[in-house]
């Protein structure tokens, strides 16, 4: 089963904690703080490889989650960092951030890669707390949570040659009898649901990959029919060949096939309209195909006199390798580099911002008998902080009453013994300020 389209969750490890301990050595005394920082948190990390080409394996497996930092170590010992998580990805898929809707990374090239979570950064031991007023601080912080987001995964088939077509022009019988390639084949609409790659070997030395993509419908730019599932992969095609039944066995007039599939294309990414197109005039066995020719010719050339049309037919294989060797030539006449414009990573990206100082405001509400303290700045700290010590407490205290909350809670009626609640903890408010 083709699957080109994905939703995962991606996490980086968290960072490792910090450590509180001390040197304890015999012959010295005094020793000190000796509690080393934790580690770094793994990031995960999408990878091309040109060995896959769909998005199968993420149908089964969505999240993903590197492992976290180790914890500190005594004696000043860094925790390890953790190691990478390396996931691969077919070439051709583009990494959409599916909160914001920005493009993270357009991955095409093999060994292309990219951060899409990075770890958070480990914990501080109580080393790093050591000052000259407190040589023995019993204080470390906990690792950085690692970042987190879902992505939405995109595979746009990577090929030199993209067939398109209303259904049932004979697409998949062309791709049969070029290539290797053994496509569905059926009297019936949308007999094709998932594009078919092959590998044309055109004789003189030269091949390209040809695309043989699902048929297009009035209204496939709004996801009528397969819609977007198909569009998505007519961008990546270098040159399009358009197949279009001349012989009209379903009723419809050639030239408004043709017309109506160039609009959605237009409709779809305007820049589609540039891209080469030969028109490939099949069925050309049929009794009317001939005199269909000859309108499709003029009114086409009436519209786009440049559009190369050329008669075949996949039955009998006339014209066939005409039409091979045509594309090869406007293959080499054209940059072999990827048609859509690589979206450049993010962690080349340079975003330059004002950095505000940093917010010390905060708001105070009831809560029956409690007091609830709501502060962006004093929930990340007691995020970080260790707060199961005597000296993390103390700093704490100390924020608290810089901050002017210990004196906002007494004119809002806060007595000994109050219950103050910040985020998942709970105080009891106390009056002596020698405490702090």
């Amino acid at each position: 089963m083709f699957v080109d389209k994905a939703k995962i969750y991606v996490k980086g490890g968290d960072g490792g904690d910090g450590l509180v301990a001390f040197r304890r050595e015999k012959y010295v005394p005094e020793g000190g703080p000796a509690g080393g920082d934790g580690g770094r948190g793994g990031d995960v990390i999408f990878k091309v490889d040109e060995g896959l080409r769909t998005l199968m394996d993420f149908r089964y497996q969505r999240h993903f989650k590197a492992d976290r930092g180790v914890k500190g170590r005594n004696k000043s010992m860094h925790g390890a960092n953790a190691e990478h998580m390396i996931v691969r990805i077919p070439p051709g898929t583009v990494l959409i951030d599916d909160d914001t809707g920005e493009t993270i990374a357009d991955m095409t090239r093999h060994g292309q890669y990219v951060v899409v979570a990075r770890g958070g950064r480990g914990g501080r031991g109580n080393t790093r707390f050591a000052t000259a007023a407190n040589t023995a601080p019993e204080l470390a912080e906990n690792g950085e949570e690692g970042q987190e987001r879902y992505i939405v995964m995109e595979l746009k088939v990577m090929a030199d040659v993209g067939l398109v077509g209303f259904p049932s022009v004979g697409k998949s019988t062309l791709l049969s009898v070029v290539s290797a390639a053994k496509p569905k084949i059926g009297a019936y609409h949308f007999t094709t649901i998932t594009p078919n790659l092959g590998v044309v070997d055109v004789g003189d030395g030269r091949s390209f990959v040809m695309a043989d993509l699902p048929g297009l419908i009035e209204g496939a730019h709004e996801g009528i029919g397969l819609g977007h599932e198909f569009l998505r992969h007519v961008e990546r095609t270098r040159i399009i060949i358009h197949v279009v039944d001349m012989s009209g066995s379903e009723g419809r007039d050639p030239f408004e096939d043709w017309v109506k599939i160039n609009d959605e294309l237009k409709q779809y990414n305007a820049a589609l309209t540039d891209r080469p197109q030969i028109v490939a005039a099949n069925k050309m066995d049929m009794p009317e195909s001939e005199a269909n020719l000859t309108a499709f010719r003029e009114s086409v050339a009436a519209l786009r006199p440049e559009i190369e049309i050329l008669p075949i037919s996949s039955l009998t294989r006339q014209g066939i390798q005409e039409l091979l060797y045509r594309a090869t030539d406007v293959l080499d006449s054209i940059p072999a580099a990827p048609v859509v414009e690589e979206v450049v990573e993010t962690t080349e990206r340079k975003v330059y911002k004002l950095e505000a100082e940093e917010d010390d405001s905060f708001i105070i509400t009831r809560d029956n008998e409690a007091f609830v303290v709501s502060s962006p700045r004093i929930e990340r700290m007691m995020k970080r902080m260790q707060l199961t010590t005597h000296d993390a407490i103390l700093k704490l205290a100390r924020t608290l009453r810089h901050m002017g909350v210990d004196a906002e809670l007494r004119k809002r009626g806060a007595v000994e013994g109050t219950i103050v609640r910040i985020a998942d903890f709970e105080f009891e408010f106390v009056e002596n300020s020698s405490y702090y």
